[in-house]
């Protein structure tokens, strides 16, 4: 579905990233991982066709060059970092957003009946239905980005990027999210580009990862075959395996038994 070949790409004539080559196919997610400066989000823009690049990326056999805008954007969108800066509009209206690229001439002409119909579709997706009249500036953090993810869903792509799309959430409504996005990538061809800090998210959702270091890749290839302790000492600069055991002999110490996060019913879009 994704192929990347040799692909430098940067800023004002400076390259960031430096010679990244993967593969991403249907039902496949993969995640990026590494330290804050690395060329992960520049990585995730260069996917998505927002900022040039030498060397080969193509999508379903297309090269991205070749692509318009509007054909890049129903293959491939974005779910960033939940912002604070957004307009008053309701849940419905932001999700409607999600389907400017298949109105018809432009976003004057208004919403088809199969648009409005199918951004209800991916509203009641992610839960919610009862909230799809309130303005999206009264809303949780963890349902705001419900609405983003409904929005990114109603645009139909058969990839959705993801630039650190957790932060902003509890622990259990990032778990739900990721749970979620696996779900959706396991049907009609989908796939998930995701940017995480959080290691252990990155491992629940990915199939494949990859570790960039100062814009070059570090390690590429499933979790269970690369991630070692000395490769993560290497991208982060510390013991991370260390520092995750003291954490779980912490927990030992305390009066807790084991749970599993309870989880809100995501249901699929029809």
């Amino acid at each position: 579905m994704l192929t990347l070949k040799n692909v430098y790409a940067g800023y004002d004539g400076n390259d960031v990233l430096s010679n990244i080559s993967l593969t991403v196919q249907e039902n496949e997610n993969l995640c990026i991982l590494g330290p804050n400066g690395c060329g992960k989000t520049t990585l995730i823009k260069t996917i998505s066709g927002l900022i040039p690049c030498k060397g080969s990326i193509t999508i379903d056999g297309n090269n991205i060059n070749s692509m318009k805008r509007h054909e890049i954007a129903s293959k491939v969108a974005v779910m960033s970092q939940m912002s604070s800066i957004y307009f008053s509009y309701t849940v419905f209206d932001a999700v409607l957003l999600g389907r400017y690229i298949y109105m018809k001439n432009n976003a004057f002409s208004g919403p088809s009946y199969e648009d409005r119909e199918f951004a209800e579709h991916c509203i009641d997706a992610v839960g919610l239905s009862k909230l799809k009249y309130k303005q999206i500036n009264t809303l949780s953090g963890g349902q705001l980005q419900r609405v983003y993810l409904a929005r990114t869903l109603a645009q139909d792509p058969k990839i959705i990027l993801l630039d650190e799309p957790t932060n902003h959430l509890d622990l259990k409504h990032q778990v739900e999210l990721i749970d979620y996005l696996k779900e959706w990538s396991k049907v009609d061809g989908h796939s998930v580009i995701g940017v995480l800090h959080d290691i252990n998210l990155a491992v629940r959702l990915a199939d494949d990862i990859l570790f960039l270091n100062e814009g070059e890749t570090q390690a590429y290839g499933k979790a269970d075959d690369i991630i070692s302790s000395k490769l993560l000492k290497q991208v982060y600069g510390m013991d991370v395996v260390s520092f995750m055991t003291d954490s779980l002999r912490k927990w030992e110490s305390y009066n807790v038994e084991p749970s599993i996060i309870p989880k809100v019913k995501l249901r699929k879009i029809k």
